[in-house]
């Protein structure tokens, strides 16, 4: 079957209109939910943790929802149906990450914070430089994942209306005017039902999938990997490491960086730690992880069936010729699996595929705005605005009134940001982008984090360097990069002012995070404060006064 009459297939109108139906029956819901939460009382422990009254369960399904992206369900399987083993990187990475959370941070993150990662590095720090700093850089962070999420909207889009320009714009445009919706008016308790049910939705569409391409092997994984690499184009490589990080010194350095990037940077993603804030204890939190971890392993090991199952069903190339990036397997996946172009089999198949994917696409959305916002209002405004006043309590009350309005305006910001940034991007794979992130948040928010919960000389010096000495030169070498300039595929292909070769900074700017934090510590003229690191161990082994 050829690309071009899939495209016009995929841009018949049963799809368009069955899509649609499926899209706003969504919308609709999560509207109705967000109505809902927004009839709460808008408190600052309301709208940034949701009251902090959610199960462990419940959260373990909203921390799934978060983490299990349009970057996974379109990018990876993409990745996998394009360049076979070397797509597993990504999800290997992502899946492996959660053991670094699970071990060193989550319950330590709950104890010490009370709604953003700033909380937690300025426990024991002064205040006013180490939130500007941290807000700073969760708010970059925060962009960049925005805008893997919002090409994967455009690229399902585009794949619906057969490429059509102005459609995949207006959709970027839409999922932005949507997510600051959610988070403006349902704030962190309708964002998490939303990840809850989108979570559900996604769960339940990859199983289906999964279960139709064994089926169709006869559950045999040794057939479905060799037709996989008899439709790759490329042969029993394809089944072998070095297809697309083996070519050269610098795409083996890529590799090695990338997987870097993917095991640290969770645990520096703003607005998976914002998660452990919304359950009463430390205990819940650590098993909310656990909850997550075994819907996120799952779901993994789906994608790596439905990504050789694309290039076996479907064909690389043809994957390719409707999406470059490969963003796209996994909906023309749905189409054949369900009969086929015109059947209408195919047509609800692919339309439902069409409807999880932007379900996921939407929800992930909300709680990356809503943990960037947070960091506007709670760590820059905040820091910013606060004085010294003899009527603190007075002055607290206010401050928590305001930082609720602040964080509703910092969403639309945050929203036009990322909107106007994704329209340069829509033909990068939405897993790659996912990558930057990941490497951005290991190399600004880890070093800092780690440091200010386990090495009792840190400083607010080395917390601040820790932080800019990361996000800096992760920021400086992205734009170096042949993602920037210098490639047909770059952001801007016209120009060449690459310097540094490879696509992924973390190998470098990962390292510099934590020696810049070393050497803030060592060359400060302050001394750590003794007294306040044996309070912060205290509250973060035991609970002791957490919020």
């Amino acid at each position: 079957m050829s690309g071009g009459y899939l495209a016009d297939a995929t841009g018949a109108g049963e799809h368009q209109g069955l899509a649609i139906v499926l899209f706003t029956l969504f919308v609709s819901v999560t509207l109705a939910i967000t109505a809902w939460a927004g009839r709460r009382r808008s408190s600052s422990v309301e709208f940034f943790a949701g009251g902090r009254l959610f199960t462990p369960m419940e959260n373990g399904l909203a921390i799934a929802g978060d983490y299990m992206s349009a970057a996974s369900f379109l990018g990876i399987s993409g990745l996998i149906a394009l360049f076979g083993y070397d797509g597993l990187l990504y999800s290997v990475g992502f899946f492996v990450a959660w053991l670094v959370v699970l071990m060193l941070v989550a319950e330590l993150v709950r104890n010490c914070g009370r709604y953003t990662l700033a909380d937690v590095l300025s426990a024991r720090m002064r205040q006013r430089p180490v939130r500007i700093a941290a807000g700073t850089s969760s708010v970059v962070v925060s962009i960049l994942y925005l805008v893997a999420q919002m090409v994967g909207a455009s690229s399902l889009v585009g794949l619906l209306l057969g490429g059509h320009g102005a459609a995949r714009t207006w959709t970027v445009i839409g999922v932005g005017a949507l997510m600051v919706f959610y988070v403006s008016f349902g704030g962190m308790r309708a964002t998490t039902w939303i990840q809850i049910v989108k979570t559900v939705l996604l769960i339940g569409g990859t199983i289906t999938l999964t279960v139709m391409v064994l089926v169709r092997f006869h559950g045999n994984p040794n057939s479905l990997l060799h037709a996989a690499a008899a439709n790759s184009g490329h042969g029993d490589a394809f089944l072998g490491p070095g297809l697309k990080y083996g070519g050269s010194w610098t795409s083996k350095l890529d590799f090695i960086s990338l997987g870097l990037a993917l095991v640290l940077g969770t645990a520096g993603l703003p607005h998976i730690l914002s998660r452990f804030y919304t359950v009463p204890t430390a205990r819940s939190a650590r098993r909310s992880v656990v909850w997550a971890i075994g819907l996120i392993g799952a779901f993994y090991l789906m994608t790596i069936v439905l990504g050789f199952g694309a290039a076996a069903v479907v064909g690389s190339d043809t994957v390719r010729s409707s999406n470059e990036a490969g963003n796209t397997a996994v909906p023309l996946l749905a189409e054949i699996l369900g009969g086929g172009a015109g059947t209408t089999g195919g047509t609800v198949l692919f339309a439902v595929v069409g409807a999880v994917a932007f379900a996921t696409i939407l929800a992930v959305v909300a709680g990356i705005t809503l943990a960037s916002s947070a960091s506007v209002a709670h760590d820059l405004y905040a820091t910013l605005r606060r004085r010294a006043t003899a009527d603190a309590a007075k002055e607290e009350g206010e401050m928590e009134e305001d930082e609720v309005r602040v964080a509703r305006f910092a969403a639309v910001g945050i929203g036009a940001a990322a909107i106007g940034i994704s329209l340069f991007a829509q033909d990068q794979n939405i897993a790659f982008l996912v990558g930057l992130a990941f490497a951005v948040a290991a190399s600004a928010n880890l070093p800092g984090l780690l440091f200010s919960l386990f090495w009792r000389r840190f400083t607010t010096r080395g917390a601040v360097w820790a932080i800019y000495g990361g996000l800096v030169p992760a920021l400086v070498l992205v734009i170096l990069s042949p993602v920037f300039s210098g490639r047909p595929d770059a952001l801007f292909p016209g120009v060449d002012f690459h310097l540094f070769p490879l696509e992924n900074p973390g190998l470098v700017s990962i390292p510099l995070g934590f020696l810049a934090g070393w050497l803030g510590t060592v060359l400060s003229p302050e001394e750590a404060d003794a007294g306040k690191y044996a309070e912060t161990e205290v509250r973060s082994l035991t609970g002791a006064g957490a919020a």
